[in-house]
């Protein structure tokens, strides 16, 4: 990896040969904090090509059996919404991932049938529900894992560059009415304060399509996957081709 780009990430970054690897090394992360914590678990997924990965590794074999999926309920970072065939999109990848390896009301998707602002409040509800108040504790994280993405543009979940949702600091959800890329279909995202209310945060970077958005990173650019910073630990997860 350059110097340029290991500047991009935190000192505890890893830099790894390839995607499988990747979803391999955040399939053990995951095993390690339910492996450490007793009680109900809150995981927080994103959507994207190497997340699949991750989430057929944690389905199959070598995986399945070591995690208490009785005690894991699964939220999501953002959602495309709408009546269109990307409605639902992270959802479904993780509803064909984990099939009924999970348990009745442990899967919490974000609504899609609805206005996005419609769509926002209902989730925002939601995890106040699940999080039993409507602040957030410093002493007490929403989720005890937020696995993100790095977009091509420098964007995380559906906090776009330049759009108002990225500047977003007492919502936990807000309504993302037009996206920063392609597909410019309505979204709903979380903010960087519940992305942030966990105390392991995982970026999975894969692809050389990913070196740009490094490489602003390094050079100082505001961009919101660089926004985001732990309760504990922020760790980006790459690969070879992003890491040039």
């Amino acid at each position: 990896m350059s110097a340029v780009a290991m500047s991009a990430v935190p000192a505890g970054h890893q830099v790894l040969p390839d995607a499988d690897a990747v979803a391999r090394a955040a399939a053990e992360r995951l095993v390690a904090v339910a492996s450490a914590r007793q009680g109900r678990l809150g995981i927080c997924l994103s959507g994207g090509s190497t997340p699949k990965l991750l989430y057929r590794l944690l389905a199959g074999p070598e995986f399945r059996e070591a995690l208490p999926w009785e005690r894991l309920h699964w939220f999501f970072g953002d959602e495309r919404i709408g009546d269109g065939p990307e409605a639902g999109s992270n959802r479904r990848l993780a509803e064909e991932a984990f099939g009924d390896l999970v348990p009745g009301g442990h899967l919490h998707p974000i609504p899609t049938d609805r206005t996005p602002q419609a769509c926002a409040e209902a989730y925002a509800a939601e995890l106040v529900s699940w999080y039993g108040a409507d602040q957030l504790d410093p002493a007490r994280p929403l989720f005890d894992l937020v696995l993100l993405g790095l977009g091509e543009d420098g964007h995380t979940a559906s906090l776009f560059p330049g759009k108002p949702e990225a500047q977003e600091t007492e919502a936990w959800v807000v309504a993302v009415p037009e996206a920063g890329l392609a597909p410019f279909v309505p979204r709903v995202s979380l903010t960087l304060p519940a992305l942030e209310a966990t105390p392991l945060a995982l970026f999975l970077a894969t692809g050389a399509g990913k070196r740009a958005p490094l490489a602003r990173l390094a050079a100082g650019e505001d961009l919101p996957a660089g926004r985001v910073r732990a309760r504990g630990e922020t760790v980006w997860l790459l690969d070879a081709g992003a890491a040039g």
